[in-house]
């Protein structure tokens, strides 16, 4: 009951000592708001790039794999890579075959082209040459039309499927199926459409144009290494999947025992490891750098603190000679300290999230705070300065009276 009465009367009391002390008031609020703000902004451009990364990801797919010729993770000479013997859509086969949990494969042919429709141009299209069991594989829908057909495939028709970026720019106000689209000037009838899909991992997966991959060969030549993008029917089968084609892999590539994989199976949980890796460190030394103003604003709060007390010394001596606690003292000056550090940190909680929204919206970089973040930011902002008026408190609260009352 006495330790209720001391809080309250405490908090009271720091709160007209707060009241009669504006300007100071406010600048310690300021210097333990700039460092709330500072850390809330760090934290909430990273949850935001954090969750941007894993919503892409998610759209590759956790049941996913890629065959190619260099791996998403590159360790050791680029050269070696480079002089491997290129993938072939022949491969395909050989890797519906290796396991009875692949669902789908299909090779990507990738390359960049002009787009032209009458007088409109697009430069640096993502031209992908595939099968039609890329639409089983990857999470893209088509809005309009059809997608590409086996028929498509085996007669190389010139037909395409268009994102949703192209059918905006080329054909506004047009329903593009049916149109024909020049692609480095060789004529495609549109058959679909696609929906938007937005970024994936930095490439605008909307300013795309699917064309089959016999076709994509016959115009832009077989020198191009495809990808083979392959689905399994569960994540939880995927390392059995990668397993069990790395052999069935070498074998139809005629890779000699001994001799290193010349190919890589690349999973989408690789680019998670391989993004852990880069940032980690990154956001360790952003936050770093917001707990170091937070610091500097807790050593602002001491110093003000400390100043309060050798300028209220002969009004602790009163208290104490009429019978105050140390107990009461303490509580007083730490209610004060921590009053001022949790308005700061609300103010600077505001003002963060402001500012990495702000972030958000001019620059490529996300932002997202999750609600208990702000309130974490509130809380340690409080007990920062519960922590740096420790000294203060104790030095009040240890004055000897008599002393104290002699104190101009």
């Amino acid at each position: 009951m006495s330790f209720r009465v001391d809080v309250w009367e405490g908090g009271r009391i720091a709160l007209s000592s707060l009241r009669s002390n504006r300007m100071r008031t406010v600048l310690t609020t300021v210097g333990i708001g700039v460092g709330v703000c500072t850390l809330l902004a760090i934290v909430g451009i990273i949850q935001g790039i954090n969750r941007s990364f894993e919503d892409q990801l998610a759209q590759i797919g956790a049941n996913t794999l890629q065959v190619s010729k260099f791996p998403w993770t590159m360790h050791g000479d680029w050269w070696s890579y480079r002089n491997r013997k290129n993938l072939s859509a022949d491969l395909v086969e050989p890797i519906l075959k290796a396991s009875e949990h692949v669902v789908a494969a299909a090779p990507l042919y990738f390359d960049r082209v002009e787009s032209r429709f009458l007088d409109r141009r697009m430069g640096s299209v993502t031209a992908i040459g595939t099968s039609p069991d890329y639409a089983l594989i990857s999470s893209m829908t088509v809005e309009r039309g059809r997608f590409l057909t086996e028929a498509d495939v085996d007669t190389r028709a010139h037909v395409a499927v268009i994102g949703s970026e192209v059918a905006r720019t080329l054909f506004p106000g047009l329903n593009p199926v049916g149109q024909r689209l020049l692609l480095e000037g060789r004529p495609y009838r549109v058959v679909g459409t696609l929906e938007s899909k937005g970024t994936i991992l930095g490439e605008n997966q909307d300013i795309v144009v699917m064309i089959p991959y016999r076709t994509f060969q016959e115009q832009f030549g077989k020198r191009f290494s495809p990808n083979i993008a392959v689905s399994v029917d569960s994540p939880d089968n995927v390392l059995k999947v990668v397993d069990q084609l790395t052999p069935a892999l070498r074998r139809a590539r005629n890779t000699p025992p001994g001799v290193p994989d010349d190919f890589a199976v690349n999973r989408p949980e690789q680019l998670a490891n391989m993004y852990s890796q880069l940032t980690g460190a990154l956001y360790g030394a952003a936050t770093g750098v917001g707990l170091i103003t937070l610091l500097v604003g807790g050593i602002g709060i001491m110093n003000i603190m400390l100043v309060s007390v050798r300028e209220r010394t002969r009004e602790i001596g009163v208290r104490r000679a009429l019978g105050a606690r140390k107990r009461t003292i303490i509580v007083q000056f730490l209610m004060e300290a921590s009053s001022v550090s949790a308005v700061g940190g609300a103010l600077g909680t505001v003002v963060g999230l402001g500012v990495a929204k702000t972030v958000s919206l001019i620059t490529p970089l996300a932002a997202s705070v999750e609600p208990l973040t702000v309130a974490l930011g509130v809380g340690f902002a409080a007990m920062v300065g519960l922590l740096f008026g420790i000294w203060p408190a104790a030095r009040a609260a240890n004055l000897d009276p008599v002393e104290a009352l002699r104190h101009d």
